[in-house]
This record gives structure tokens, C-alpha cells and sequence, in this order.
């Protein structure tokens, strides 16, 4: 079994405070920010389709995020990925919905054309991304990750990256290499926008510039196990979202020794 360790991860994302610019959607931007800072990352949301491209430029790293779309948002979103590639900075696909309308369809796919680094989805968006027909409703999944196995595999092949798949179990594939991950909380779906700032904790981890499917892994572990430390404390969603970003905040090498639970092989 193959091993990759959250907690240096953690160290240098805590080291280079990363600046992540985010597109990312209206619901999303204050509880991404605040997520950002608490891991130990500098947040940047700047969509303006007149400046996008220009501020990837000088960025760690980009994310890029469908929940709430208007045409000039898209524009931004495709000429910040285009400058992404062009000046060496990784970034993330969070497909929000991509199965749900026909503009989204249409604009996960030119999206996808431009080969995101990581894509980080549901089950349920992950199969419509590859498209393949599949459920959900809305934002909402309704398959476990698992079920997107055979569609996380064809995107890598796709954009040459690596697919996260997120729901009871995580499960995080390069073509190569195939980890699942367990933890968190079962309030954490209930918590608005808790997905999309797990995307930007992910652009945080890749920015150092090292192997992409173990930073993202070591992102979502620290997740997972953050969520655990704010269930034990929280009584609610409400202290839920607080004890969350305390427990990220406060992440420190022993809970993530004791507690990340990763079992990461070669695929099959």
C-alpha cells in the first residue's frame, strides 16, 4: 500500500501561504475565504472577465467553480484557465450542477477541454462530467463515490490530471494510482458551501508545485479530519460551521496521525 503524509502537506501549505484566486460562486466566496484562511492560504475572488486572466498570473494556484454562471463569469473562467496554462499555475474544476442545465453541460465541457489539474466533484456531477447518465438533483448527489469509479478514470485520461470524488467515503484517482479516504462528519453536507471550499483547500495543497494526486490527497484528508474534530464539539450546523474552521485552524500532526484514515493502492 502506498503512503503519503497529510501533515507536511499541511506544513507547507502553513510555510508559503499560498494566494489561491478563486471563481467560484455567489453562495461560495465568504465561507471559501474564511476556510482559505483558517488552513493557513491567502483567498483572492476576483471574476471580472477584464482582469481574470491577469490575476491567475499571479496566483499559487486557481479554482475555478460552475454554481452560479452568467456569460461574462464564463469568459473569465475560460481565459483564466487558458493563462493557468500558460504560466505553470494548477487548477481546479468544481462542476457544480454540470449535469443539471444544457449551459452547464456545455460549459463543463469547455472547461474540461482545457485540462484542469484536479477536477473535484460529487459522484453525481463526476458522471455527468464524463458524460455518462447519472443522478443528482441540483448541487445535491445522489451516488456514492464509488459509483463514479469507471467515470474519475476516463477523466484522467482525459486531461492527464487527477479526479476527487467526494461524499461518505472520498475517493481520489490519477489513472495510477486510487486512494479512498474516510472521516468527517455527517453535518458536514449540511453546511452550505463546505464542498466548494474543500476546492479551494485543494488549489492551496497543489500549489507548491509537487506530485498533484498526493497534495490531493493530504487536502482532503485534512478535511475529513477537521470535520471529525468540529462534530465532536459542534451541537448543530450552526457551531458546526464555527468548530470547523477552529479545527482546521488548531489541524496539528498528532490528529492527523491518530486520525486520517487513507488507504491509497495502485488501480486496478
Amino acid at each position: 500500500m502506498l503512503a503519503i503524509d497529510p501533515a507536511a502537506h499541511l506544513a507547507r501549505v502553513r510555510e508559503t501561504r499560498p494566494l489561491v484566486h478563486n471563481i467560484t460562486n455567489h453562495v461560495a466566496m465568504n465561507s471559501m475565504a474564511n476556510v482559505l484562511l483558517a488552513i493557513g492560504a491567502s483567498p483572492a475572488m476576483a471574476h471580472a472577465r477584464e482582469e481574470a486572466a491577469e490575476f491567475t498570473a499571479l496566483a499559487g494556484a486557481l479554482t475555478i467553480n460552475i454554481g452560479t454562471l452568467s456569460p461574462h463569469w464564463v469568459e473569465a473562467m475560460e481565459a483564466s484557465a487558458l493563462a493557468a496554462g500558460e504560466t505553470g499555475r494548477p487548477w481546479v474544476l468544481d462542476p457544480v450542477a454540470v449535469g443539471a442545465t444544457r449551459y452547464r453541460r456545455e460549459t463543463g465541457a469547455r472547461l474540461l477541454a482545457l485540462s484542469p489539474d484536479v477536477i473535484r466533484g460529487n459522484a453525481s456531477e463526476i458522471i455527468a462530467l464524463a458524460g455518462q447518465a447519472g443522478g443528482g438533483r441540483g448541487v445535491d448527489s445522489t451516488d456514492p463515490a464509488e459509483a463514479a469509479h469507471d467515470a474519475a478514470i476516463r477523466l484522467t485520461c482525459q486531461t492527464d490530471g487527477v479526479v476527487a470524488v467526494t461524499g461518505e467515503v472520498d475517493l481520489v484517482t490519477d489513472g495510477r494510482r486510487i486512494a479512498h479516504l474516510r472521516g468527517g462528519h455527517p453535518l458536514m453536507p449540511r453546511i452550505t458551501t463546505l464542498g466548494c471550499a474543500l476546492t479551494g483547500v485543494v488549489a492551496a495543497f497543489l500549489a507548491g508545485g509537487e506530485d498533484t494526486f498526493a497534495a490531493t490527497v493530504a487536502a482532503l484528508a485534512c478535511y475529513a479530519v477537521a470535520g471529525e474534530l468540529a462534530g465532536e464539539a459542534a451541537h448543530g450546523p450552526g457551531s458546526f460551521a464555527v468548530a470547523f474552521l477552529d479545527a482546521l485552524y488548531h489541524l496539528d500532526d498528532e490528529a492527523l496521525t491518530t486520525r486520517a484514515r487513507l488507504e491509497i493502492n495502485h488501480a486496478p
